[in-house]
């Protein structure tokens, strides 16, 4: 299990067996390893993570425009607890912080 943060340290997400889930353990999306990407619940782009821990939008990247499929609701997890901020990076050129509607 790895916690993931927005650019301001926000605790926005959680990956678990390569299932995306909101802090409160809902299944929000999906790891692509080959890809290195996140992809939603639509199959559609949805981040990457940056920086180690932190889970950005790329404007630039190839993925953008494709569709994977979906790939089913993996249920609840559960709520891991909030790991604290780990601080600020700043903003990285080309990159945003995702739009995290489920939080």
């Amino acid at each position: 299990m790895e916690y993931l943060f927005d650019s301001s340290g926000q605790h926005i997400a959680n990956l678990v067996n390569n299932q995306l889930h909101a802090p409160t353990g809902k299944n929000i999306g999906h790891f692509m390893e080959n890809y290195g990407i996140f992809i939603d619940m639509n199959g559609r782009y949805l981040g990457e993570i940056v920086q180690n821990n932190r889970l950005m939008y790329n404007h630039f990247s190839p993925h953008l425009n494709s569709n994977y499929g979906s790939y089913g609701d993996y249920g609840d997890v559960g709520d891991y607890g909030n790991p604290g901020n780990p601080g600020s990076i700043g903003s990285i050129e080309g990159y945003k912080n995702i739009d995290a509607i489920w939080l």
